[in-house]
């Protein structure tokens, strides 16, 4: 574990290099062992090598092929500078129970967030997919700061593999729920999804996909026959209040979202979870978990209820446990299966919809 001390992350300050400065050929990290193998080939190496830089890429996280020593020195010289795909760790922030925020500074000086998530059973990461989020959801922090572009596969798996190694234990499950909406980096997050199941190891069924839902591009990802957890940002009762919260949902009727959802069961014969973020005195009234149980009678699906986060920009209050409870039970009574999430990492802005790549952390040394 690094250790730290406490000291403010003025993220402003990290010029991003220009564009035309990242490299042109896509690093290694992110490939499957076909494809490796497929590189080294070019490289005149033998077959054999492909599968040895595969461990070495993802069983002991190399950032160099510098440090590939059963690769023969002169080879290794030659390949030094080529590209692995790894971060830098920029800042780390470490919560009471254990949680702990990563700014992870990319190639092109851009900065993201990823969140180590343990308990006594697993290690759950929530990465992100953009550098920011261009869907501007009220409550949430990350849509505030804008959006700059979406992430590369090997910066989507660099998260996961950063974790891992920081915590020294094998990362069980992933939650794309970090910065920005999945959905708009479809083809990467699923290669991403493909490489962290069949290179690292962690089963689909442990990977959630979190989306705040895009016209067409639930079923597109159902067409991919994944057996990922589908989580759509839901937050609201009905399509009038989910557009004060989600400003995105007035081109996708709530009606149309649900329909999609339902193509997404039939295709994947997977549930879709609904999350649900609770503000108190706005969405959490009686009348709200009813008109929310008519619209998902029959459904396949899961509420996951969370309990609003603050953050600094907007006046939204958290609700008391008790009314979280009462909203909870009004939904069973209704035949709706419901959980309730509350978030680890709050006081560090950890946590669901605070996340924005600044605010104090610990430095790295």
């Amino acid at each position: 574990m690094v250790e730290t001390v406490e000291k403010t992350a003025d993220v402003s300050a990290v010029e991003p290099i220009h564009l035309s400065e990242r490299p042109t050929e896509a690093p290694l990290l992110g490939r499957s062992l076909e494809s490796l193998t497929e590189w080294v080939m070019q490289q005149g190496q033998p077959a054999y090598r492909g599968k040895q830089l595969h461990q070495w890429i993802y069983g002991k996280g190399i950032r160099s092929l510098d440090e590939v020593t059963v690769f023969s020195k002169q080879w290794r010289s030659q390949l030094k500078d080529f590209p692995i795909g790894r971060s830098q760790l920029h800042y780390r922030s470490v919560s009471p129970d254990g949680t702990i925020k990563y700014l992870l500074k990319l190639i092109d000086g851009h900065i993201i967030e990823a969140v180590g998530i343990p308990s006594d059973k697993r290690l759950t990461v929530c990465v992100s997919s953009q550098i920011g989020c261009p869907m501007g959801c009220d409550f949430c922090a990350t849509g505030k700061g804008g959006f700059a572009r979406n992430l590369e596969v090997h910066e989507i798996v660099d998260q996961v593999l950063t974790v891992q190694e920081d915590f020294q234990r094998r990362v069980s499950n992933i939650v794309f729920m970090g910065m920005g909406e999945p959905l708009l980096n479809t083809e990467n997050v699923v290669a991403a999804v493909r490489s962290l199941n069949q290179d690292i190891g962690i089963g689909q069924r442990m990977i959630t996909v979190s989306t705040v839902g895009i016209p067409g591009y639930i079923r597109r990802l159902a067409e991919q026959r994944l057996q990922i957890t589908l989580a759509v940002s839901l937050h609201a009762s009905n399509q009038t209040q989910r557009v004060q919260l989600i400003p995105s949902a007035e081109k996708y009727p709530l009606k149309d979202l649900l329909d999609e959802c339902r193509d997404y069961v039939k295709i994947t014969g997977r549930r879709v979870t609904f999350e649900y973020v609770v503000l108190a005195d706005l969405n959490d009234q009686r009348e709200h978990a009813l008109e929310l149980a008519s619209e998902l009678r029959g459904f396949q699906s899961h509420v996951n209820l969370i309990p609003y986060n603050p953050i600094t920009e907007v006046d939204y209050q958290r609700p008391t446990r008790q009314r979280v409870e009462e909203f909870t039970q009004q939904l069973k009574e209704k035949g709706i299966t419901v959980s309730v999430r509350y978030s680890r990492g709050l006081d560090k802005d950890a946590a669901c919809g605070q996340l924005r790549a600044s605010k104090a952390v610990s430095s790295v040394s």
